[in-house]
């Protein structure tokens, strides 16, 4: 009996292969796909991140700038003058860290040293240390300084005794009925700055019917809170605005020791809030920059990370023509007073980092914020003297 053999068909060598190549093609299509999708999500991610960093810094922004002057003299308060004065400073901590390289209050429209506006420019001011951004556009980074009285925090309820003119430390007595709440949690701390308002008989209306008008204004820089009932003001404090030496020094704290009868004065805690952009360093290795913001004598705290530039622009109202000049990047170097600032325009870029930094994708956001309590200009009057 004859036997038949069957043979098992099967893939040839070249078939395999064939096969083995076009599973890793799709294979690889495949991981291709994926990867594609988990960066594309990743930078979706990412730009929402920084979308969300630059929209907190220009609210933030916003809200200070939208108080700027609110509490201050019209048109700015003259600070420490004559007798060997030397100027103010902001954007300074308790430890002498200043956070922009020009740090002191600029000149007033005549020539006068040491003036205090509602919004302080600073044009090309904006890094510290003057770090440089190889990311930023034209490397112009700008800072800005808004200076306005904290009506959360009411010293309506204090009232305040000066010692001699001569004592280098000043003191100021509270006599509030719940003394505690002047260091209660947001209370005043060393750093912090008082605008003290003095009135005396005169046109106007007080609080107890006399008859009063302003007379003076003073800035003093709060260097210890030795009890609820004492604030000391001491000289040599880190931002420069308790100066008392010099003959026929004025604008100082010393010059409201001995008011005359009548006189009345109140006082507000005032912010002084700067915005810059940090680059810091950790580790050795240089972090992505940061907008910080920093209040009066105290240690500047990070409001945004991934900001590379911020540019800023003003409307500032010509006092001559009576109209407004738009978009002035530096209004100070141009001549124009910071008092009669209108409106504020920021741009604001972050960047946003993918593939272990090797790709970074930048987005801006753009706003224009109105100086409320800023200098009112009628340009619809004929006369050039309607702007105050």
């Amino acid at each position: 009996m004859k036997k038949t053999i069957t043979r098992a068909q099967g893939f040839s060598l070249l078939e395999l292969m064939v096969a083995s190549a076009v599973g890793l093609l799709v294979i690889a299509a495949m991981a291709s796909l994926f990867k594609i999708g988990m960066d594309a999500t990743f930078t979706v991610t990412q730009r929402a991140e920084t979308q969300q960093n630059m929209r907190a810094a220009i609210e933030l922004m916003t809200k200070d700038i939208s108080l700027a002057g609110s509490g201050l003299p019209s048109g700015g308060l003259q600070l420490v003058v004559n007798g060997g004065a030397t100027q103010s400073k902001f954007a300074c901590n308790q430890t002498g860290t200043c956070y922009v390289p020009n740090n002191t209050y600029p000149n007033s429209g005549t020539g006068v040293q040491n003036y205090m506006y509602g919004i302080i420019p600073g044009f090309n001011n904006g890094v510290q240390n003057a770090a440089v951004i190889t990311a930023a556009p034209g490397q112009v980074n700008d800072s800005i300084t808004s200076i306005y009285c904290d009506y959360n925090f009411s010293l309506t309820n204090f009232t305040f005794a000066f010692p001699t003119a001569t004592q280098s430390t000043v003191t100021v007595n509270n006599m509030a009925v719940q003394p505690n709440n002047i260091l209660a949690a947001g209370g005043l701390a060393p750093g912090d700055l008082i605008l003290f308002i003095v009135s005396t008989p005169g046109n106007g209306t007080g609080n107890n019917g006399t008859s009063l008008i302003q007379t003076g204004a003073v800035v003093a820089e709060v260097t210890s809170i030795p009890s609820n009932t004492t604030i000391n003001f001491a000289a040599g404090d880190a931002l420069n605005f308790n100066q008392n030496g010099g003959v026929g020094m004025t604008n100082n704290l010393a010059s409201l020791a001995g008011l005359g009868a009548g006189t009345q004065m109140s006082a507000c805690r005032l912010y002084a809030v700067t915005y810059f952009l940090q680059v810091p360093a950790a580790g050795g290795t240089v972090q992505t920059p940061r907008l910080m913001r920093q209040v009066n004598g105290q240690d500047a705290v990070p409001v945004a990370d991934n900001i590379i530039n911020v540019q800023i622009t003003y409307d500032v109202i010509n006092s001559i023509a009576g109209t407004i000049s738009a978009n002035q990047v530096d209004p100070i170097g141009a001549g124009s007073s910071p008092a009669l600032i209108q409106k504020v325009n920021l741009w604001v870029m972050g960047q946003s980092t993918t593939t272990a930094g090797r790709k970074a994708q930048s987005m801006y956001l753009a706003s224009s914020v109105s100086a409320r309590n800023m200098s009112f200009c009628n340009s619809y009057s004929a006369s050039t003297t309607a702007c105050n």
